[in-house]
């Protein structure tokens, strides 16, 4: 048994797949319309250095699924690894990416040689970066 991937509900797949695609540099790798069943509509992006994949999943008004969305729903967070965190807060920024003062960077874990910080995506869900 192994993890395959992770599914997050999004609200605005456009606004989400430019997300992760154009500031964490993930790579569509599968996408599919089950709206005929009952589903939605998703696209499997994967990580080319981790080999991780995320999907990325919308559900119509009239989908069983397509219920109300609430932020963070059956979801703690996403994490990726970075080189720097500092450095990767500032390039994300700088592209639009909302990045909470607070949560900007946890410095008491300096002295374990980890830095974390969160970023949050287009639909409220938590993203961690750490080195």
């Amino acid at each position: 048994m192994y993890l395959s991937y992770v599914g997050v509900r999004v609200t605005n797949l456009a606004r989400s797949f430019d997300f992760y695609t154009k500031l964490f540099g993930l790579k569509e790798v599968a996408r599919g319309d089950n709206s005929d069943i009952g589903g939605g509509v998703y696209v499997l992006l994967k990580d080319q250095d981790s080999g991780q994949k995320l999907e990325l999943d919308w559900y119509p008004e009239k989908s069983q699924y397509g219920t109300p969305y609430s932020a963070g729903d059956g979801l703690d967070h996403i994490a990726f690894a970075v080189e720097d965190v500092t450095k990767t807060i500032e390039q994300l920024s700088a592209k639009g990416a909302g990045i909470p003062p607070a949560l900007a960077e946890q410095p008491g874990l300096r002295k374990h040689k980890i830095q974390i910080a969160f970023v949050k995506d287009p639909d409220g869900n938590w993203i961690e970066l750490y080195s």
